[in-house]
């Protein structure tokens, strides 16, 4: 069905709404530094919130303002492959001055975000990304009890501003990523947000960083997990451990009914850093119990007759490495280094003319991924949604949840199931977007029957 969703951008006459990609001035950290040149969509950081409801038909037109070509990807939506914006794989980039439409449906309630899909690691870096929200038929949260948090580290010089100049980096690419210094929270430092006493609360936690992944423990303020990467789980539950680790562009849903101040916090350094606070005012009110979300309807992997494929990731520094092929060509130590092709695939480096594996509409597919690298990688499937059902060699309990990104640690193999249900190309790739510039990107095909 086609709905008047509410888009906190402007509607043309015909129905699209116009986003525009550009360069913009901003300033990071506070009114005192220098500003930064990002490119961003409509001279905002993050971009405009797009929200509409499941089952709604979103119609965006990207026009180009930048001085490179670029795409739009809709992280973690099932829909049409010509609509998932992956240039040179599912639709051509969209080139400077032109424009793009893009028109689908949205099959699945949950928290998603759209970003730039053309040399991501530096147009995602400089913040050409926004929050988009697919809210349920009846959502159990109103606007004031439905908190979306946009989380993005940033590189930023002495002077306060983004770090332009370190794009690209070698050392970046091979090892970690690139990791920035400065966090920010919908664009803004330590934002502070104001609650009320006894009521709940969800908070959307979307991680858009290129490379950070953030150590968040919702347990230290009492939070329960609504969902991940946007699929709401059968039961909402307190964290399955502490700290949970949201990797690059994976999504975490809370629900919190607060009695008294509480901070988001990183965890991952010496100590404690709040980089979200929450004021909680008011008397405790006797507030209407929350009827959760339910589960989107995904179809359920057949393991039995799942065909299974293995992954083999090699290279990056300190990393095994292999005869690595790029487009065709052995490459040698100094291809590697003028290339930038550090990291594989089975010995493949980035996207070769041929799918990794085919598969027809509605086999079930098992995926074997072995890191043997020195470094965590954030692995994303798109077009699908998955379980995970093995990790370092131990079984998971089935009713793990529906995820589209997953983390795998150094030496470690995981093994992810889902149901090729959508047809087309899909890309599979390391969301450390500087790892997927430097070789982790293939691709798989799903076939019409």
């Amino acid at each position: 069905m086609t709905a008047p969703a509410l888009f906190n951008v402007a509607m043309a006459e015909d129905g699209f709404v116009n986003i525009t990609a550009g360069p913009s001035k901003h300033k990071l950290i506070n009114e005192d530094v220098e500003a930064s040149n990002l490119w961003l969509y409509d001279n905002s950081t993050p971009g405009p919130e797009i929200r509409a409801t499941v089952g709604d038909r979103i119609k965006i037109r990207l026009i180009n303002n930048l001085q490179e070509p670029t795409s739009i990807h809709w992280h973690g939506l099932r829909i049409r492959n010509d609509m998932d914006g992956v240039s040179g794989l599912t639709q051509d980039p969209v080139m400077p001055g032109e424009q793009f439409e893009y028109d689908f449906t949205v099959p699945d309630a949950g928290t998603f975000w759209y970003h730039a899909h053309n040399k991501s690691w530096n147009q995602v870096a400089r913040g050409l990304y926004g929050p988009l929200i697919i809210d349920e038929q009846q959502p159990p949260f109103d606007k004031d009890h439905d908190i979306t948090l946009v989380i993005d580290d940033w590189r930023v010089k002495n002077d306060g501003s983004f770090d332009e100049e370190s794009l690209g980096s070698l050392m970046d690419w091979s090892h970690g990523g690139r990791l920035g210094n400065w966090l920010t929270v919908n664009g803004s430092s330590r934002p502070s947000f104001t609650l009320k006493r006894g009521e709940a609360y969800r908070l959307r936690l979307i991680n858009t960083a290129n490379a950070r992944i953030l150590d968040i423990d919702p347990s230290r303020f009492g939070a329960l997990v609504l969902a991940y990467d946007g699929q709401p789980l059968t039961d909402v539950a307190p964290p399955l451990y502490a700290p949970m680790l949201l990797g690059p562009a994976q999504r975490l849903d809370l629900v919190v009914t607060p009695e008294d101040d509480f901070e988001l916090e990183e965890l991952s350094g010496s100590s404690p850093f709040a980089f979200a606070r929450f004021k909680v005012t008011g008397e405790k009110s006797n507030a209407t119990p929350v009827q959760y979300p339910r589960p989107n309807d995904l179809p359920e992997p057949d393991l039995e007759q799942a065909k299974v494929f293995e992954i083999d990731m090699t290279g990056g520094a300190m990393g095994r490495s292999v005869e690595t092929t790029y487009k065709g060509q052995v490459l040698s130590r100094k291809d590697i280094r003028t290339t930038g092709q550090v990291w594989a695939f089975n010995g493949v480096a980035n996207l070769a003319s041929d799918p990794f594996f085919s598969l027809e509409v509605g086999e079930s597919v098992i995926l074997s991924v072995m890191n043997n690298t020195a470094f965590a990688h954030a692995m994303h499937v798109h077009g699908h949604h998955f379980r995970i059902i093995e990790r370092s060699g131990a079984s998971v309990d089935d009713g793990m949840p529906w995820r589209d990104t997953f983390l795998i640690g150094p030496n470690q193999r995981v093994k992810i199931a889902f149901v090729a249900d959508n047809p087309g190309k899909w890309l599979f790739h390391c969301h450390m977007l500087e790892h997927a510039a430097a070789g982790m990107n293939t691709w798989f095909q799903v076939k019409r029957r």
